[in-house]
């Protein structure tokens, strides 16, 4: 069974305001000198006003939810004792002014992209799953390509930027989208066509390095897996094991097709944006475009679709009745763009969409 991981970047908000802070350095050290250490699970993110957590590798869903839920409390409880809270939003639904890190790659992310970096105060969830092979993970990221925009909007939580409601599920995914290495990709065909792309994007100099490759689903640089990027981290964290549940669905299912010789779809790089522009603008709340038929659909089909694609994998894993269940809550409940919107519509206030959102994060 395939192992999966998963790193959430988390936003550092102030208990009283709701507002962003500028905290993460204090936080990593609180949880450096927390008993036993978790230098090895937190780290820093580009903006000080925020943290990110690695979970380990695991093959029990039930296992990573447990891990998901344990980070996010411990993150929590550190921010805590410096007055402050930690919500899982992928955008601050309050005005804020981003303060990049002063380490020397978030230093020259900030000389070479100028606002591109410097307003890049996003979260999102990046799902990992164990590949044998560079060359099963290049036919796993060409097969996967037009369900990646489906788990965008089953994932969008940042409806809110610099106060105001942007129109958007997920308006992270917007503003994620001025990297210039950020997206969907074409077809490569074999690993080595994938690391000659790489090697010739950073050969570029535009890029500082392998890193800085923003695909919405990459080879990791660090591990041997698939990293999935595409998703807003979710409010939920139950939802973000749907992810990670559905996410190794999806690698299994597209190593499956290349080992039987199923050629990937050839969906342009065109349709796969606008796809995602789709997933971003609507969330769960409209249509989405069909990842079979690229034409639009309502959302709960296309989620329909996306579990019937991945349904044998699922069997295989033991995981159709967490998905099952998981899926429903979903689509009764509603994404965290869902979410935020019905307790601004509830409160009248901002403030209060913040200070509910980082009780949630912390159960």
């Amino acid at each position: 069974m395939r192992s999966v991981g998963v790193e959430e970047e988390l936003l550092l908000v102030d208990r009283e305001t709701g507002e962003p802070r500028a905290l993460s350095t204090a936080v990593l050290a609180a949880a450096s000198d927390a008993p036993g250490g978790h230098d090895d699970v937190f780290e820093a993110e580009l903006q000080k006003q925020q943290v990110e957590f690695a979970t380990r590798p695991q093959t029990s869903m039930g296992d990573l939810a447990d891990e998901i839920r344990r980070w996010r409390a411990e993150a929590a409880r550190h921010a805590e004792g410096l007055g402050a809270g930690v919500a899982a939003l992928a955008t601050s639904p309050l005005p804020a002014s981003p303060t990049i890190g002063s380490g020397e790659r978030h230093q020259w992310l900030k000389e070479h992209f100028g606002l591109t970096a410097s307003e890049q105060l996003t979260s999102g969830c990046h799902v990992h799953v164990s590949v044998e092979s560079d060359e099963e993970g290049v036919a796993v990221l060409d097969r996967i390509r037009p369900w990646l925009a489906v788990l965008l909007a089953m994932s969008a939580n940042s409806p809110f930027w610099q106060g105001e409601d942007s129109g958007y599920g997920s308006y992270r995914s917007r503003v994620w989208g001025r990297w210039p290495s950020a997206g969907p990709v074409e077809v490569f065909g074999s690993a080595d066509r994938y690391h000659e792309q790489v090697n010739d994007m950073v050969a570029s100099g535009v890029l500082l390095d392998k890193g800085m490759i923003y695909f919405d689903a990459r080879l990791s640089v660090a591990y041997p897996t698939v990293e999935v990027r595409v998703a807003d981290v979710c409010l939920d964290a139950g939802s973000t094991a749907l992810m990670a549940t559905l996410v190794r669905g999806l690698v299994e299912t597209a190593s499956r097709q290349w080992k039987d010789g199923e050629p990937p779809a050839r969906h342009s790089v065109a349709l796969l944006r606008l796809a995602a522009w789709r997933a971003g603008r609507s969330g769960l709340a409209e249509e989405l475009i069909h990842p079979g038929t690229m034409r639009p659909a309502p959302a709960e089909t296309v989620i329909r679709a996306l579990f019937d694609h991945v349904r044998d994998a699922l069997e295989d894993n033991g995981d159709v009745a967490f998905a099952q269940e998981r899926l429903a809550a979903l689509l009764r409940d509603g994404n965290g763009a869902a979410v935020q919107r019905k307790l601004l519509a509830q409160t009248g206030d901002l403030r209060a969409v913040v200070a509910d959102c980082v009780r949630r994060t912390a159960a």
